[in-house]
């Protein structure tokens, strides 16, 4: 990681950051009995995939990081099962959005596996 001063120059972090600001848009019209349940797990679950990365940076050894790029690969899959559900249980879903997240979910996972090794060589 020699080079970067922060995690917020990472593109697995930036790329995070933007499937929250998705899931946020995309939840706002979930049905309103919702709101602290599954809607509450699908924001929490994409807030933890960046808020881990940074926190896995912060500890400033590729072993102690790598654990926390391994949360954030969880709270991926977390995320995408949530939104499976929530297609499923019929929630007015913009597609368009809901694609979108979709594929940025796959790109960021298999981003943060190949860091993930790159960390551990």
């Amino acid at each position: 990681m020699s080079g970067i001063k922060s995690y917020k120059e990472l593109l697995i972090w930036q790329k995070g950051i933007k499937i929250v600001v998705l899931v946020y848009k995309l939840t706002q019209n979930f049905p309103k009995e919702e709101i602290y349940a599954l809607t509450s797990q699908i924001k929490r679950a994409s807030v933890s995939i960046p808020s881990n990365i940074a926190e896995g940076f912060g500890r400033q050894t590729d072993k102690s990081f790598n654990h926390f790029l391994n949360i954030s690969r969880g709270s991926l899959n977390e995320l995408e099962t949530q939104l499976i559900l929530a297609k499923e249980l019929e929630f007015n879903l913009d597609e368009k959005i809901l694609t979108e997240i979709m594929l940025l979910i796959e790109e960021e996972s298999k981003m943060i596996h190949s860091f993930s090794k790159k960390l551990k060589e």
